[in-house]
């Protein structure tokens, strides 16, 4: 079994053609898990984060020979909205993050910060909640606060470029507009969309948010309908002065786009043109026979990939990787594993 170097930082990386490469040129794929806890544990006012996040539980990660960590974030949380706990808010909050994000970074691994539950009134098709508060998915982010978010986390970051940044877990703007065209516009440009009653930020919003730091880390920006539609990507990808950005997209085998067809006419023509990551892979099967298939398409094209989720949860109601935070895996997490310990990466 070969394990990360966890002596040494992780790369700093950067977009170059279709290729995530490191410093010297080499090209890199971020491959391992999601770290779920730190979007709802604090709004829910009883943590920052579900289950331990010290050294141990990190090494574990790292043991399964894991180079990457993402890291799902709550809006409000960061920015400390009063509806916050006060123990859980602000620089509390901020500090509890960045712990984590340096413990993966001192096991060698990529952390990747990620926004996953925003500010926004939504209560039309797909609904997460009824709450304005960041409590749920919501379908976009929101301009009066998430540029805001963005622009502390890069504030916060942009001299740890090691670090990377995704701008939005999964957004479903297509369930509120009534054409896939709206949708994507909505995506891209933000402002008055159909179908959703806030103000929307678009992507361009928050990179630009993010680039007016001077920070010029890895940034990731996911698809429509839960990421799991890339179809308009290449004809609507926000300009980025830093020419430094990535396409995300999360698939389960309860998702659309879940076959290998659908991935052939949709993912190639984007991983043709940028570096694509797989935020999210997943199954509610308790087994790993969906994501070996996943996972192969991706590695016939060196392409990047994460679990969901390093949560020792009952894989029988989600996605879970372990059955606890020494790394012992459900027999999904057994296949992730297995998978990622036998690559020679």
């Amino acid at each position: 079994m070969s394990l990360p170097a966890a002596a040494g930082a992780p790369p700093v990386l950067r977009a170059e053609g279709n290729r995530l490469v490191d410093e010297g040129g080499a090209a890199h794929r971020l491959l391992g898990v999601n770290r779920s806890g730190g979007e709802f544990a604090c709004v829910q006012g009883w943590g920052f984060f579900d289950g331990p996040v010290d050294d141990a539980s990190v090494r574990a990660i790292a043991d399964w020979n894991a180079n990457t960590v993402r890291i799902p974030l709550n809006e409000e949380c960061w920015l400390g909205a009063a509806n916050i706990d006060p123990r859980y808010r602000g620089a509390a909050y901020r500090s509890a993050v960045d712990g984590l994000v340096q413990k993966v970074k001192a096991h060698g691994m990529t952390p990747i910060v990620e926004l996953h539950w925003t500010h926004g009134l939504y209560t039309g098709n797909s609904a997460g909640c009824s709450d304005v508060h960041a409590s749920c998915q919501k379908p976009m982010p929101n301009a009066r606060h998430t540029p805001a978010f963005w622009t502390s986390v890069a504030e916060t970051y942009k001299n740890d470029p090691e670090v990377v940044f995704d701008l939005f877990n999964e957004p479903y703007p297509d369930r509120a507009t009534p054409t896939a065209a709206q949708a994507w516009t909505c995506w891209r440009d933000g402002g008055t969309c159909p179908g959703i009653g806030y103000e929307v930020a678009g992507m361009q919003d928050l990179l630009d948010a993010v680039r007016a730091t001077g920070a010029r880390n890895l940034v990731l920006a996911a698809g429509i309908a839960y990421s799991n539609d890339l179809s308009g990507w290449l004809e609507h990808a926000p300009r980025d002065p830093a020419d430094n950005l990535a396409a995300a997209w999360h698939v389960y085998n309860f998702n659309a786009c879940a076959d290998e067809s659908c991935w052939n006419r949709t993912l190639a023509p984007v991983a043709a043109k940028i570096p694509l990551v797989a935020g999210e892979i997943g199954e509610n099967t308790c087994g790993h026979g969906f994501i070996d298939r996943v996972m192969t398409w991706f590695d016939d094209r060196s392409l990047s990939y994460l679990g969901w989720t390093w949560n020792a949860w009952d894989c029988s109601s989600g996605p879970a990787l372990i059955r606890s935070y020494d790394g012992t895996p459900t027999p999904f997490g057994t296949g992730l594993r297995d998978h990622l310990r036998a690559l020679d990466t």
